[in-house]
């Protein structure tokens, strides 16, 4: 979790962050898949739209520090190609990501579920995406109901993925 964040929310629960927080939160509307170790994170979020493509992310995005924040990659929830495989999970990882939200599908997921970051996606593909470097970093982006914006906060567990515009506290 961001700095912010990790002290007030150590083993928290999307469930008792919307109970205690009515009208702040709003929950993404789709079924995602845990693929990381981590099951639950948060921190600030950062956007990247990239549809069957990640060569832009790779270079910018993924290369970036982290700082205990979180990426949402919107891939228009494509299932053809995985936005996110072993090695560019290492690269978040070593640079300090807190997780990635996939609106789109992972590779690699016996690789995925031993390292030490919170992985959500729609679906999995043994198929690499593409490396044109079509796409945008930190543009709103919006997908199962939520607007993500990039500096608004995001709340991951089993149970679901909540954004707030303010951090929140059970």
């Amino acid at each position: 979790m961001s700095n912010s964040l990790a002290g007030n929310l150590t083993g928290f629960s999307t469930c008792d962050l919307n109970d205690a927080n009515p009208g702040k939160v709003h929950f993404v509307h789709l079924s995602f898949r845990d693929f990381g170790a981590k099951r639950r994170f948060a921190g600030r979020l950062r956007t990247a739209v990239m549809v069957e493509d990640t060569k832009l992310a790779q270079e910018t995005l993924f290369s970036s520090k982290g700082n205990g924040d979180v990426i949402v990659l919107d891939g228009g929830g494509s299932l053809r190609t995985a936005l996110l495989g072993d090695r560019m999970a290492e690269r978040l990882i070593a640079n300090g990501w807190a997780g990635i939200v996939v609106n789109g599908a992972v590779r690699d997921v016996r690789r995925l579920a031993d390292l030490d970051l919170g992985v959500k996606a729609l679906g999995t593909s043994p198929i690499r995406s593409g490396k044109t470097g079509s796409g945008a970093i930190d543009v709103p982006v919006a997908f199962g109901g939520v607007l993500f914006e990039p500096g608004k906060y995001i709340y991951c567990d089993e149970d679901g993925v909540l954004v707030s515009q303010e951090p929140l506290t059970a």
